[in-house]
């Protein structure tokens, strides 16, 4: 399989998707520079976490207008799988690829630390593997994470089974304390209503080697393999 990994100006987790997708996984991977205009071929395009355009105006807001981003909506609009990490999150929702918006965090600080994580479908080619039962370690870094979306948004994304993931404690448990950053629900990740577009907060990159002693993250990568390959 080949991914697209985009980077921006202010990408600074390219390189931790690009070594799990190859070293790790086995992977061809092709760098995808934000003033593009070619996908190279890709069949699954990943935009990674940082601080694209220094977070001006709002985190996403301006990575949103990048050249590569019109070829990014044209692929997702055909059917082609992509996926946004935290900041690629943020840029998905802004380019309106992903239902909802991600504000400051309630408490307005910038925040760094493992969460748990709990899978919330299987129906999504990101959790297909995973256990629903199962709490994952994840580390997050963000400081606008905060997912919102009005009553009607919200309502459409759980009847269609959207919501890929929710903040818990470490037994699973979906509680208001487990919450790190005041997401309503305590959404973590959704997808859209194609179930093609992919976002979570949570950096699951950081959570895929032996060597930082967690590979829950895996999970999610080894998802999307399966199935492509199926």
């Amino acid at each position: 399989m080949k991914f697209g990994v985009v980077i921006f100006p202010g990408s600074n987790c390219d390189e931790d998707i690009i070594y799990v997708l190859d070293k790790i996984l086995g992977q061809q991977v092709v760098r995808l520079w934000h003033k593009d205009h070619d996908l190279q071929g890709a069949d699954f395009i990943i935009l990674p976490g940082g601080f694209s355009f220094g977070d001006y105006l709002r985190s996403g807001a301006i990575a949103r207008f990048s050249p590569i981003m019109q070829e990014v909506i044209k692929f997702a609009g055909n059917g082609g799988k992509v996926m946004g990490i935290c900041n690629g999150f943020q840029i998905l929702v802004e380019a309106g690829l992903l239902p909802g918006a991600l504000l400051h965090n309630e408490n307005r600080k910038f925040i760094c630390r493992n969460i748990f994580l709990k899978p919330q479908t299987n129906n999504s080619l990101l959790t297909s593997q995973a256990d629903l039962n199962e709490a994952l370690k994840i580390p997050i870094a963000h400081g606008e994470g905060n997912y919102f979306a009005d009553a009607e948004t919200l309502k459409a994304i759980n009847d269609n089974d959207q919501v890929l993931f929710r903040y818990c404690d470490e037994m699973g448990n979906v509680t208001a304390d487990a919450n790190p950053n005041g997401s309503l629900e305590n959404i973590a990740g959704v997808c859209n209503a194609g179930r093609n577009v992919f976002g979570l907060m949570p950096h699951p990159e950081r959570a895929a080697d032996i060597l930082v002693g967690n590979q829950d993250g895996l999970v999610l990568f080894e998802s999307i393999l399966s199935l492509a390959n199926a």
